[in-house]
């Protein structure tokens, strides 16, 4: 049986928060039989608010906790969640306070004994911030907390949680200021020039030393998967091609033209997060320039890839994969992403020939946003998401991201009463 999804990160909630507004569009979900809530990563954003560019691979963005929620949770509730997440709480508490300390500046505009690590120096800062680094795990165990709520409450609903898990971190990172031989410093990652920019994208997040993951039995990458698999049912791996091969670019470059692919582990990576992963569904996002290559690597490891029918129509290539009738039971359908203009916008901003072969497949009466909609439910992927947007029938001042673009992104809010509008009977055909 087809599962039907909603593509809302928690910031486009009204408030914004993991309260009262997050129980409710649980309850709307539950009442039009969409059974799969998906959202973007919930971890810190980088300044310009992307969470694909985040300062910590484990920690969770505490200003989506909701006031409401605030009263400090139990000590044995404390002494449990330390007793899986020690590995990286402290860490990250010292990190946090160390940047506000030093007015929000990145780790590596620090002073030198603090930059580089040097013992005497973290014991001295660990010793004089420790109330406020215990306020920070404090806040980290609110979090889950919270999080973990809202999760009973979607399984009481039968609604799913998918998120969403970046591949790379950002330069100011936790983790690269922890653990610095497990990444590089003289490449940064991107992709290159494609459908949406002529430049490519300089990401400037950081890559891997697959070497030095490999020699640590991959622990780091366990670590990470096993915290993401206890907050969701289902896990979406963001460039999953990175595993394969990724765009490596020049540290001091301004673009992406100049990079290289960089071979990335493959199977033995993929392999140990799969392994802790157990029961939760990996989805492999795989779009943009994919060679044989890393659709032979997904297939390997039985994960389904991904179909976006934004991209099914811009010309009559019969091999599209987005083509409605190429959509296989090994993906997971879209009407587009967070990074495509949503539907109304493409529809709008589309060539003639664009809205002909969509016009040709739609019914009397249908908008396109109903047209894409049809065509996900149809199709024999066995999930199929909408962005709410697309629900909506919003145009591009409700996109959420721009490729490329470093600002002006992340900021969408839905109001209550706009939800009415929206064509949810689609889901019940």
């Amino acid at each position: 049986m087809r599962e039907a999804g909603v593509l809302c990160h928690i910031t486009s909630l009204p408030s914004g928060k993991l309260g009262p507004d997050a129980f409710t569009f649980i309850d709307l979900l539950a009442e039009a039989g969409i059974t799969v809530w998906q959202v973007l990563p919930i971890t810190p954003p980088d300044e310009h608010r992307s969470p694909y560019a985040s300062t910590s691979a484990f920690a969770g963005w505490v200003k989506l906790c909701d006031p409401s929620f605030e009263e400090d949770p139990n000590h044995e509730l404390i002494r449990e969640w330390l007793s899986v997440n020690e590995h990286w709480a402290w860490d990250w508490g010292l990190y946090d306070v160390l940047k506000e300390a030093h007015d929000e500046r990145p780790w590596f505009e620090w002073p030198e004994p603090l930059r580089e690590r040097h013992p005497e120096a973290i014991d001295a800062a660990m010793q004089k911030y420790m109330p406020q680094i215990r306020g920070r795990i404090m806040n980290q165990v609110r979090f889950q907390r919270d999080w973990m709520i809202l999760r009973h409450y979607a399984a009481q609903k039968g609604v799913k949680l998918f998120g969403d898990l970046p591949i790379f971190v950002a330069k100011d990172s936790v983790d690269v200021w922890v653990r610095p031989h497990l990444f590089r410093h003289d490449v940064v990652a991107g992709v290159p020039p494609d459908y949406f920019s002529e430049d490519g994208q300089r990401w400037g997040t950081m890559l891997y030393d697959w070497q030095a993951h490999r020699a640590e039995d991959w622990t780091w990458w366990r670590m990470r998967m096993a915290r993401i698999c206890g907050l969701f049912d289902l896990v979406r791996i963001d460039h999953f091609r990175g595993f394969e091969s990724a765009w490596a670019i020049p540290e001091g470059d301004d673009t992406a033209k100049n990079g290289q692919w960089m071979e990335g582990p493959g199977d033995d990576v993929l392999q140990a997060i799969i392994d802790v992963a157990g029961d939760t569904l990996i989805v492999a996002e795989d779009l943009g320039i994919i060679p044989e290559s890393v659709t032979d690597l997904r297939k390997r490891h039985n994960l389904p890839g991904m179909s976006v029918l934004h991209f099914a129509f811009d010309d009559e290539n019969a091999d599209n994969p987005h083509r409605p009738e190429n959509i296989t039971k090994d993906s997971v359908v879209y009407t587009g992403t967070h990074d495509n203009d949503t539907t109304m916008g493409w529809w709008e901003s589309g060539s003639d020939k664009r809205k002909g072969r969509v016009m040709k497949i739609g019914l009397a009466g249908e908008s396109p946003c109903d047209t894409l909609t049809r065509l996900a439910m149809e199709s024999p992927a066995p999930i199929a998401i909408v962005p709410l947007q697309d629900i909506l029938q919003m145009g591009s001042e409700a996109r959420m991201n721009t490729p490329g673009q470093a600002t002006g992104n992340w900021t969408w809010r839905f109001d209550w009463p706009e939800l009415a509008g929206g064509n949810w009977n689609v889901f019940k055909r």
